[in-house]
């Protein structure tokens, strides 16, 4: 006799998984979110709204990449639902919007109601930190198309600025600064590459590097730092002109994308070290400059653009939040690109 189970799916691990992930989910709640008793929906209360004089809500959607190939390698699932947050919630905030809520999509070969829970409750705890909800969200079982151990994660945002607050381009004068936010690590982009360089130079996710100081995989799986509260009370107290979130394509081709087609960003390099996990990826993997420039953040998560007079005020408000930052470039007229002098 054919059966559901049969086929692979487990029901009731996923009612499990539910079970065990309501607590964390709970911790992301904001006093707008309606409780919808049949769960099929998750409500926001937009009467919130009503405060602002025109409201533009801002959308986002993105995954976390192959990054999750490390956190199963590693059997590390707590921390990967952070980063997704961060890829999706952080690039709402670039136009200045504050993100309201989110839902997330998981889908895996096998439902493990543990490891389901932890990745949903590492999503819930980016979602706090970024001030947002987790409204809702799904977890498929695939079996036949993914592993038992395998699984693949996604979510989507949204948030709401104020239209004449919008931050972008059209901000950005010549003469303004650019400030480098720092990141925590590599985030959640440039993992193929990683991958290929673990396995060229056969390293381990247990080894211990001199540079690093724990096991590689704890550095890989460093979880996204969130800036979307920071970025927030940023705009609040200084005049912040735009945003760009440091994601694939690294520091120029993300910041280039807020700068008006007239004027160009001239950063300088010698004004930061990036985190050792770089040099260790580009010396095992004997990686180029230009390819390293192009695929990672190098330690840049966050670029603000802002007036020159309000770079000291923005970097100590930043330090005061637990944030480094510092002065990495400068507005000029060009082309509308973002290059190294």
């Amino acid at each position: 006799m054919s059966t559901y189970e049969a086929a692979g799916v487990d029901i009731e691990a996923g009612e499990r998984a539910v079970e065990l992930m309501k607590d964390k989910v709970a911790r992301s709640r904001r006093p707008e979110v309606v409780d919808d008793a049949s769960g099929f929906a998750g409500l926001f209360d937009a009467s919130a709204l009503l405060r602002y004089k025109r409201p533009l809500l801002a959308t986002s959607t993105d995954g976390v990449g192959t990054k999750v190939m490390i956190a199963q390698r590693y059997g590390k699932h707590d921390t990967i639902g952070i980063d997704l947050v961060g890829m999706v919630l952080d690039d709402l905030v670039v136009c200045g919007a504050e993100p309201l809520f989110m839902t997330d999509y998981i889908a895996c070969g096998k439902v493990v109601p543990e490891r389901v829970a932890e990745i949903v409750g590492g999503v819930a705890e980016g979602c706090r930190l970024a001030g947002a909800a987790l409204v809702g969200g799904e977890t498929a079982e695939h079996p036949g198309a993914m592993g038992p151990d395998e699984y693949d994660l996604a979510g989507a945002g949204t948030g709401v600025v104020e239209a004449d607050k919008m931050l972008g381009p059209n901000r950005v004068a010549a003469g303004d600064v650019v400030l480098g936010l720092a990141s925590s690590g590599i985030h959640s982009n440039g993992y193929s590459l990683v991958r290929h360089v673990l396995r060229e130079a056969d390293l381990s996710l247990d080894a211990v590097l001199p540079d690093l100081g724990r096991p590689l995989g704890e550095e890989l799986l460093e979880p996204t730092r969130i800036y979307a509260l920071d970025c927030l009370e940023l705009a609040r107290q200084v005049e912040v002109h735009a945003y760009a979130h440091i994601t694939g394509g690294g520091i120029e081709a993300n910041l280039s994308r807020s700068l008006p087609a007239h004027l160009d960003a001239v950063l300088d390099r010698s004004s930061w070290t990036p985190p050792a996990i770089f040099g260790v990826l580009a010396g095992h993997g004997r990686i180029a400059q230009p390819d390293m420039d192009k695929t990672f953040n190098l330690g840049v998560g966050m670029a603000a653009v802002l007036p020159a007079g309000a770079a000291d005020t923005a970097i100590r408000l930043l330090a005061e939040r637990g944030l480094d930052a510092w002065v990495l470039g400068e507005v000029v007229p060009g082309e509308g690109r973002a290059r190294y002098r």
